[in-house]
Formats: C-alpha cells, sequence, structure tokens
C-alpha cells in the first residue's frame, strides 16, 4: 500500500479523495464518489475531510522532508 500523502496531480479539491484512492488501490473518481454518496448519510464526512485536507502532507512537502 502507498503511503497517505496527498498527490500533487489529480486533485480536484484538496486531494484527499487522490490519496485515499491510492492508498486503497482504486480511482479517484470512484473514492469522490463514493464520499459523495456518503454525504448523504447522517455523519461527519464534511468535517473528516477538511481535517484530513488540513492534517495529511502533500506530496511536495513529503519529498522535502526526506
Amino acid at each position: 500500500m502507498a503511503a497517505l500523502i496527498r498527490p500533487r496531480d489529480g486533485r480536484v479539491i484538496g486531494g484527499v479523495c487522490a490519496a485515499l484512492a491510492r492508498r486503497f488501490g482504486t480511482s479517484a473518481w470512484t473514492m469522490r464518489l463514493i464520499f459523495l454518496v456518503s454525504c448523504l448519510l447522517p455523519g461527519p464526512q464534511f468535517l473528516l475531510y477538511l481535517a484530513l485536507w488540513v492534517f495529511l502532507p502533500s506530496e511536495k512537502n513529503a519529498t522535502a522532508a526526506w
């Protein structure tokens, strides 16, 4: 499995769905569709997305640290 890092390419808003798709081996569009459908259910999905956007390192920042 790939590391959970927001990629530089393939971002639409923050790159969270692209990072999750890369981590779990699915396409980014599939992950975005899963997220949109999950927003119809009660729960903190949007807040979780925002938290992942803030706390997941970006690919450019993660490579600079190495």
